[in-house]
């Protein structure tokens, strides 16, 4: 979900350090992820979380129980029942739907769609979709094409009326409002940060740009590599902790606090660099300049005039900040209206709800060159804007991506959106692209040669 960090502690003195187990804690609170054990992993079927008991009976036995004060609850496979449960492990602020009657999905299922086949990245035997759904850990599918839902299928902790955690899908959220903000005229991308939130004048991202936070093209010393106890990551996540400190605890207490303890590294501008706080950053920039809480704008600006079904929340830190960067948890069929309208640029049902501009902005992809330096080995020729992840192939896809296997991909040629929800056991998309991106490269071709062979 996220990839490097700053610790910006003065002299690189950090404070006092919370014990493993809490700062696990804390890693969990903030929605981020744990490397992956290097033993052999259960399968989707092994680690299914009804199979596997977690949390059933009154009470659950004492060896299924998941929730605090254990620390454990987003290794794998507890992971698999936790991504649909964070309401019930930490604090959270809700996204309404409002009070009108959700805005229906119209269907016309295709049977045929587990059948379309694709040959892995690298190379390999074919594999079906059917195959793809438990391969990656799938808790939930929706495609949509021309709008209506042609598949839709649920596993694990997940079912029609649940949630899941969306995790860095939470980023291209924080992204699109950005982007309509810039198109509004209400937020200018090349202000600088500084001029914005003068409390992080003195942090790295003073000086840097809007556009520069948007496109994670920021210098920052920040390390997110979780086999290293002194990366930043550790720092940022007990900051990010609603959970109660040691009493000898001397750290940052917020997303606020800690963001303003970023140092530089590098010069803005140069590479991309996919760092959380660049999220949590932006974040603040769109509270400060709407003069709304993100959780606020979220349901005013979507949930709301999209006619969701569900409320959505956040999980937030111990001053009730949302989680910009990943604490975004919401139903599969809400995020597919979402992509819809991400891929109507906007309109819905004849009703402009944003300017065009915002997601013509993100089609247009930010720098490749910048983006290249990051070594992206599944995403060649990609690019970065807004917060989303732009393919820039022949169908001109872009996708909101989040660990463990969770996105929202948008093909405009083929008029078609997937989300996915998963719990891969592994958090890098790495591990899923493989047999993820060619997938919905086939079904998109499928579903434009279905549309042509219409009668």
């Amino acid at each position: 979900m996220s990839a490097n960090v700053g610790s910006g502690i003065s002299g690189r003195q950090r404070p006092a350090r919370l014990g493993r187990r809490a700062l696990v804690a804390a890693l969990a609170a903030a929605g981020m992820a744990l490397p992956a054990a290097a033993e052999p992993l259960l399968t989707a079927a092994e680690s299914d979380p009804v199979a596997l008991g977690w949390m059933q009976g009154f009470p659950p036995p004492p060896e299924k129980i998941i929730g605090q004060p254990d620390s454990d609850y987003f290794s794998f496979p507890k992971l698999r029942w936790t991504v649909c449960h964070f309401r019930e492990l930490l604090p959270t602020r809700r996204v309404s739907r409002g009070l009108e009657a959700p805005r229906p999905l119209p269907y016309a299922l295709d049977p045929n769609i587990d059948a379309v086949t694709f040959t892995p990245l690298g190379g390999g035997e074919p594999m079906t979709w059917e195959a793809a759904f438990d391969a990656n850990y799938t808790d939930g599918l929706l495609v949509l094409h021309e709008g209506r839902v042609v598949h839709e299928r649920y596993a694990g902790c997940l079912d029609e009326a649940g949630v899941h955690g969306a995790m860095s899908v939470t980023k291209s959220v924080t992204g699109l409002l950005a982007e309509i903000l810039v198109a509004e005229g209400v937020l200018d991308e090349t202000a600088l940060v500084a001029e914005i939130l003068p409390e992080l004048e003195e942090s790295a991202f003073g000086n840097a740009t809007v556009q520069q936070v948007m496109e994670m093209t920021t210098g920052l010393d920040f390390s997110e590599d979780y086999a290293d106890p002194e990366a930043e990551i550790w720092t940022y996540n007990a900051a990010a902790s609603p959970l109660p400190k040691p009493d000898d605890y001397e750290g940052p207490r917020s997303y606020y606090e800690f963001l303003a303890t970023v140092q530089p590294e590098g010069t803005h501008g140069e590479a991309f660099g996919y760092r959380t706080v660049n999220s949590d950053a932006l974040g603040w920039i769109i509270a400060r300049t709407a003069g709304r809480s993100l959780a606020d704008l979220v349901s005013e600006r979507f949930w709301q005039p999209m006619g969701a079904e569900q409320d959505a929340y956040f999980t937030v830190d111990a001053i009730g900040t949302p989680f910009a960067g990943g604490g975004l948890s919401a139903g599969l069929r809400d995020l597919a209206r979402l992509g819809q309208l991400v891929l109507e640029g906007g309109e819905l049902d004849g009703e402009r709800l944003f300017p065009e501009a915002a997601v013509e902005r993100i089609r247009q992809g930010g720098d490749r060159d910048a983006f290249a330096r990051a070594g992206y080995a599944n995403l060649p020729g990609g690019s970065y804007r807004g917060m989303w992840w732009v393919l820039h192939n022949e169908h001109g896809a872009f996708a909101a991506r989040g660990v463990h296997g969770q996105t929202i991909y948008i093909d405009p040629t083929a008029r078609m959106v997937i989300v996915r929800f998963a719990s891969h056991p592994v958090a890098g998309n790495a591990a899923n692209d493989a047999t993820s991106l060619p997938a919905y490269q086939a079904l998109a071709e499928y579903l434009m040669q279905r549309e042509l062979e219409a009668p």
